[in-house]
């Protein structure tokens, strides 16, 4: 049955390029991860932050390297993303990324997390508004939405100052090892006038 709408974005729009590395500012920028960057992404799904709200743990440094090396299929694929958030000496701070990510729709989620020593900096705010002009500018993107738990308020905070206005609550959307959450919504449209704060 054919559709009739035409897709926002032709397949192969992200996929047929190389994943970017995309500058933030001076001292931090985005890049695609690393084999060698698995002792990182170890140590930070070791916090338990990042394992409650992300529902994941790494038990083995081969877990750590497999998570690493996904990214690049997936980006091949278009389904989603990952980028490492580097510090000035190329080290990983934490990562943002696409997840969801749907061309016909023009659209995707974002998720983040950062190691526990770059919190209350504004990293996540500089790193997502980077990843967002980007996909706004130049992957064509129209919508982008970021969910989190109500019981998470820092990720609410990252949200809003990033230019991502609150849409509304998914009443016990996602399942938490602690039971079901009520997950908070927010978007940007490309056609948005928000500036990240």
């Amino acid at each position: 049955m054919p559709s009739l709408v035409t897709p926002a974005l032709p397949a192969g729009s992200l996929g047929a390029q190389d994943q970017p590395h995309l500058p933030v500012r001076p001292g931090l920028a985005l890049r695609p991860w690393r084999d060698d960057d698995a002792g990182v992404v170890r140590v930070a799904f070791d916090c338990p932050a990042i394992q409650r709200w992300h529902v994941r743990r790494v038990d083995s440094d081969d877990e750590a390297r497999a998570w690493t090396a996904q990214w690049a299929g997936h980006w091949h694929e278009e389904t989603s993303a990952s980028w490492a958030i580097v510090d000035a000496d190329d080290r990983p701070l934490g990562q943002v990324g696409l997840r969801g990510v749907l061309l016909a729709e023009g659209s995707a989620h974002l998720s983040y997390w950062l190691l526990p020593g770059s919190r209350g900096r504004g990293i996540a705010t500089e790193a997502l508004g980077a990843l967002t002009r980007w996909s706004f500018t130049d992957a064509g993107l129209h919508r982008l939405a970021l969910e989190h738990s109500t019981a998470n308020p820092a990720s609410c905070r990252v949200a809003m100052r990033a230019g991502f206005p609150a849409e509304g609550v998914a009443r016990g959307s996602v399942r938490h090892s602690d039971g079901w959450h009520d997950m908070h919504l927010h978007a940007r449209l490309a056609t948005d006038s928000v500036s990240p704060r």
